[in-house]
């Protein structure tokens, strides 16, 4: 992984879109910490394992093979851990409108699969729209946004128009399969403000058939993280 000043790992304050306190954060990186230090050990193994299955030794390479696999079920653990209490921080109820929904902390491949498992819902309980905040992409390496692009993305997959709104950091999406013209006025924020925003409109699109979607390597097959979207999005 590239080097930067805000490593991935260690997000901190900035994974949180809200004031908080210095115990939270610490939690949050904590998480985050050992699920780098369980990929550390992973890779360590694989590679010892590659090492010995060269020299011929299978019996230590399959050895090391299952303690790296072990550190990788570890790894993902932690991560899960880490990305539930993000969520759950970012998305209590009355930090958010009920009608949004804050990505900020989560990794891409967890900020996809949350979304995807909210849009559904959302769908199901015949929500019209969802704001998605995706952040600006200030603490990325390089400054360049990796959730916008994965999120608009899956938009795209299925077939559901959209448009940033005048905050960048957020997209607006039309979970009935319309066109986005315009979207109606942001609803009162926690904080008593109300919020505008015109989108950048976009040319509408027919609706692709989604493709199936490879079961990542690292990821295990777990959907406990989908029981806190649950939790979490039942207001919203």
């Amino acid at each position: 992984m590239a080097s930067s000043a805000i490593p991935l790992e260690r997000l901190g304050g900035h994974a949180f879109n809200h004031r908080t306190s210095v115990e939270l954060e610490e939690e949050y990186d904590r998480l985050r910490d050992l699920a780098r230090a369980e990929a550390e050990k992973k890779k360590s193994c694989f590679d010892r394992a590659h090492e010995a299955y060269e020299r011929g030794d299978g019996a230590e390479a399959k050895a090391l093979s299952n303690e790296g696999k072990r550190h990788q079920a570890k790894q993902a653990e932690y991560n899960k851990q880490a990305a539930e209490f993000i969520f759950r921080e970012n998305n209590a109820m009355g930090r958010i409108a009920e009608d949004t929904i804050d990505l900020h902390g989560l990794f891409v491949e967890e900020a996809e699969d949350i979304l995807e498992a909210r849009i559904r819902d959302a769908q199901a309980r015949g929500q019209s729209h969802l704001h998605v905040i995706v952040g600006k992409g200030n603490h990325s390496t390089g400054g360049v946004r990796k959730i916008k692009p994965r999120v608009e993305q899956l938009c795209r997959e299925l077939g559901l128009d959209y448009a940033t709104e005048e905050n960048e950091g957020r997209i607006y999406v039309d979970l009935g399969g319309n066109r986005v013209e315009a979207p109606p006025p942001l609803p009162p924020q926690p904080d008593g403000h109300q919020s505008h925003s015109r989108p950048q409109k976009r040319p509408h699109r027919p609706r692709p058939e989604r493709p199936q979607r490879p079961q990542r390597p690292e990821e295990p097959e777990d959907d406990g993280i989908f029981g806190c979207i649950k939790a979490c999005c039942t207001v919203m």
